[in-house]
């Protein structure tokens, strides 16, 4: 009996402290994993060289892990030495930040493939919208390398294993994202994270290069400014995704768990997608999704975030007359659309970035200050207006 009360008494205990010593990880940069379409001659070559990449996160933390992905491809992936430091203004790795990263204790791995890999906890305390420079070293290539195709990013690869070196020796510039697809922190507070769920406009394409003016680069960097120091901001952009249809990657509905609901510390989500559902169907002659088709997704959306707590807020599609694929019928969609964005109350709120970047006076067609020139993607201008139109409340 008295065993009984002392063994009751130690795990009541070992329950009332372990929240002290729980980790309370949350993402800060992320990278939406894909598949490569370049043919394997376009592909960069990764046999027996270090890939080197910059990122800048949005939260900070005491420790940082890092997530690689090897989740688009049926073979294993083998990691050698891997490395992580601080990088400056210009991409450079600042003189003695330099931290070896291990897997389960050990230097390399080997990734299974369709999995994903999370480094050991790395002891490097880091301040928000810090700039990291992750090297890693392929000493077996990596002929199906996961990717995401577009970084507004310049990454390098050199011969050998470099991962180490201050600076590259031999290096070749590169563009997509590769392997790498997540960037976490840790504070003893459980920091939280908003991902930013869309196609290119959220991605960045056509933002300035190595500028981090992105539009989901631009809240983070008001959060901060608010003081919302343990809030990050996770970019799950894909160009080209689509809310229903398959484009690149997979469709929202299809990634939605992996992308959204998946990565730690998240507690909303802002959806921003429906145009290429729209514009595409025209282009290539297919069906144009109907309002209720394109609600019914958000509704889907909705519920299985709910199911987890998951706040979602909605954003109004843009507007994008003068484009390729615009039609009379898309627009008629768009419209119809995102006056339901703009009324229902099954979302968590929305935001009206469609009003935002409209011209006033011709609401279907993006002001042109905004305008990159294709009359559907922003600017960098374009993207400061977006991210200065949510409502920072909305995100509480």
């Amino acid at each position: 009996m008295q065993r009984s009360f002392l063994l009751g008494l130690m795990l009541t205990g070992a329950l009332v402290t372990s929240p002290a010593l729980a980790e309370g990880w949350s993402r800060s940069w992320m990278a939406a994993p894909l598949v490569s379409k370049a043919p394997p001659e376009k592909r960069p070559d990764l046999q027996d060289r270090t890939v080197r990449q910059v990122v800048r996160i949005s939260s900070g933390g005491q420790r940082v892990r890092l997530r690689l992905s090897n989740e688009m491809s049926v073979q294993p992936l083998l990691l050698g030495a891997v490395h992580v430091a601080l990088a400056d203004e210009n991409g450079a790795i600042v003189a003695g930040s330099d931290h070896v990263v291990t897997f389960n204790g050990a230097q390399g791995a080997t990734v299974p493939a369709r999995a994903p890999l999370l480094s050991d906890p790395i002891a490097m305390p880091v301040k928000p919208l810090t700039r990291l420079t992750i090297s890693l070293h392929l000493p077996q290539g990596a002929p199906e390398a996961t990717v995401h195709s577009y970084s507004a990013a310049t990454g390098w690869t050199a011969p050998g294993d470099q991962t180490g070196a201050t600076s590259l020796t031999d290096a070749t510039v590169i563009g997509p994202r590769i392997i790498l697809s997540g960037v976490e922190v840790e504070n003893r507070r459980v920091g939280t994270t908003i991902v930013t769920l869309g196609d290119s406009i959220t991605d960045g394409v056509r933002a300035t290069p190595d500028s981090n003016r992105r539009w989901p680069d631009l809240l983070a960097e008001r959060l901060q400014k608010a003081g919302r120091t343990s809030v990050g901001v996770a970019n799950a952009g894909i160009s080209a995704n689509r809310l229903l249809s398959e484009g690149d990657g997979h469709n929202a509905l299809a990634r939605f768990d992996a992308d959204v609901l998946a990565v730690p510390g998240v507690t909303h989500v802002v959806v921003l997608e429906g145009v290429n559902d729209i514009g595409s169907a025209f282009a290539q002659q297919r069906p144009i999704p109907t309002r209720d088709d394109l609600i019914g997704a958000y509704r889907q959306m909705i519920a299985r975030a709910h199911d987890r707590g998951v706040k979602v807020i909605l954003a109004t599609i843009l507007p994008y007359k003068g484009a390729d694929y615009w039609s009379e019928q898309g627009e008629a969609v768009r419209v119809a659309v995102n006056d339901w964005i703009r009324q229902n109350g099954e979302a968590d709120g929305f935001v009206d970035l469609a009003k935002a970047i409209a011209d006033p006076a011709d609401p279907a067609r993006m002001a042109r200050p905004y305008d990159v020139g294709d009359a559907l993607h922003p600017n960098d201008e374009g993207f400061r207006i977006m991210a200065d139109a949510v409502d920072l409340k909305l995100l509480r």
